[in-house]
Formats: C-alpha cells, structure tokens, sequence
C-alpha cells in the first residue's frame, strides 16, 4: 500500500474507479481527518458530524463508481463541496436559516500566526490567541465563520474557498474582511487582546 501514498488523488480516483479498494482506503486516510473536522466544526454535534461524514464519502462513491467526476487535481475541495451541501441540507432540514448570504467584496485578509520556532511564551500567547479567535468565530455569521474557519484553521487559499463554497474569490474575501472587522469589534468589547486581528 506504500505505493499508494506517492500517487495524486486524480491517480488514485482513477484506481478506485477501475477497482482498487485500496486507492480509496488512501483517499479516505488522507481526508477523513481534515474533514471529520470542518464538519464538526459547522454542525457542533458529533453525532450529525458522522452522519454528515458517512453520507459525503457515501455520495462521492456513488458520483465516483457513475463516472461523474472530473479529474482536476483538487478532491479534497470536492469533498468539502459534498459535505457543505449535506451541511446546508440538514439545516435546511431543521427549518434553520440557510448558512449562505450575499455581502459586499473587500479587500483585507489576516495572515496566520505562525508559531515555530518561536519561544515558550509565545506559543502560549499564540494558542491563547487561537483559543480567543475560536470563541469569537462562534458568534459570527455562518457564511463567515465558514471563511475564517477554511482559511486559518484548513489552510486553504481563497481561491479554493470561493471554488469550494461556490462564491466568486471578491465574495471570500469580502467575508473575510466583515469577519475580521466583526471579530476585532467583539474582542475590544469584551477587552480581548487579539494579536492576530
């Protein structure tokens, strides 16, 4: 199986496709994680989270085995695609208001803390800082916090948000700009220092 760690997703899909149970163990051990969290992250239920886990990898095998899938060397944004639509269905479902709004672009965007080879008391001021930010992200507006979340939390670019929430790349950043704003409002309310904001 250690040859099918060195092969793309798209040579990997192509295995599956052709009958390699193994291709897809690959897959799944290179997402599952990753996306096991950005769906908990949105649903805060572990419960509906496996759900929601079980019923994307269910569709992708079923858009896989169809021959419906077009190879374009980004799977993991495709899957996050699948799992954010059973995201909105379950809201939906549940009579909630719908994740997704329209806002105005922008311009500005955050660069991630980065915390290597930094000392002690700096990574501790930089987790604390995460720690901060994660609370603050839980009042934001869905379509926000969805930004924020794939941005610095998933390492995602923007334009692999707008690709994988369907918005063109001024809306991400739009988002992301009313997010900081609204993040650094909160945190002077309530006398957070935030570093990163």
């Amino acid at each position: 199986m250690d040859i099918f760690k060195t092969l793309t997703d798209d040579s990997l899909v192509q295995l599956y496709v052709q009958g390699s149970g193994e291709a897809f163990d690959e897959l799944l051990a290179r997402y599952q994680d990753k996306l096991f969290s950005y769906i908990l992250y949105n649903v805060h239920n572990e419960d509906a989270a496996n759900d929601i886990f079980q019923e994307t990898f269910v569709r992708a095998i079923m858009t896989l085995k169809q021959g419906r899938y077009t190879a374009t060397g980004k799977f993991y944004s495709w899957l996050v695609r699948i799992a954010r639509n059973q995201i909105i269905d379950q809201f939906r479902s549940a009579h909630t208001e719908t994740p997704m709004e329209n806002e105005e672009t922008g311009l500005d965007m955050l660069n991630s803390v980065a915390l290597a080879d930094q000392p002690y008391e700096s990574q501790l001021v930089g987790e604390q800082t995460l720690r901060d930010v994660r609370r603050l992200m839980d009042h934001l507006p869905a379509n926000q916090r969805e930004v924020v979340f794939m941005r610095f939390f998933q390492d995602l670019s923007f334009k692999e948000i707008a690709e994988t929430t369907g918005v063109g790349i001024n809306t991400a950043l739009g988002r992301m700009r009313y997010a900081i704003l609204n993040m650094r409002k909160m945190a002077a309310d309530n006398n957070i220092y935030l570093s990163a904001v």
